[in-house]
């Protein structure tokens, strides 16, 4: 299994470039503030990516994930989201809380132990934030969600939460607005940079801003 830090630099790189499907190089830059380190210490653990066969880097330019770096970078998604998965359906863990052990379980989680929680859980295929959980072969199936914030009015149910601050995911949870509910875009405030949705069970319409709005990824109901 690679190093932590390894598996760190690939998940980065993977988001970065579009959840490893845009084909323009990543600026080293953009790596760099994502792991939180210098451009000079991501420049360097390029070269030894590439050494290792998991990226292609071109010095000055920039890197993308090879496909060897990609499945190495989806599984340890994998195991983050089952985790999570887990954390939450198993131990009761509140889902606003779970992202930060994930972040150190994914790590050193065994692949039998990994096996034996996806069997448990059913081998579920999305997280309790609605992401998709990759394959053990390493592949993800894209979701066909759109971001919220750029629908027309209408119905839509909410797939998704790309959102991991235990705070923003307390306050949806608190207007009832969890992966799989349906919800109705009945204004939109471009003064403001507000949504106003209807939802189930709630007498009254809620606010919600832009912003807030592209971290939640929805789909047609």
């Amino acid at each position: 299994m690679p190093s932590s830090t390894v598996e760190n630099y690939l998940k980065a790189i993977w988001f970065l470039q579009g959840r490893g499907e845009a084909a323009e190089l990543v600026p080293i830059g953009q790596v760099a503030e994502r792991i939180s380190v210098t451009p000079g210490t991501a420049t360097t653990m390029m070269n030894q990516l590439k050494k290792m066969g998991l990226v292609d880097y071109t010095p000055r330019r920039g890197v993308l994930l090879n496909e060897a770096g990609r499945k190495a970078a989806l599984l340890v998604l994998r195991r983050h989201r089952l985790v999570e998965t887990f954390l939450v359906e198993v131990m009761k863990l509140d889902w606003a809380e779970v992202h930060e052990d994930a972040e150190v379980l994914e790590h050193v989680i065994s692949d039998r132990l990994l096996t034996r929680m996806d069997e448990m859980l059913n081998h579920p295929t999305h997280d309790p934030h609605g992401a998709p959980i990759p394959t053990a072969d390493g592949e993800i199936t894209a979701d066909g969600t759109v971001v919220l914030a750029d629908c027309p009015l209408g119905s839509y149910t909410l797939q998704r939460v790309r959102e991991d601050q235990p705070s923003f995911l307390q306050w949806l949870a608190g207007l009832d607005l969890m992966p799989g509910t349906d919800l109705i875009i009945t204004e939109r405030n471009t003064e403001a940079d507000t949504l106003t949705l209807e939802l189930p069970g709630r007498p009254e319409p809620v606010q919600i801003s832009l912003p807030a709005a592209q971290s939640l990824l929805v789909v047609m109901p």
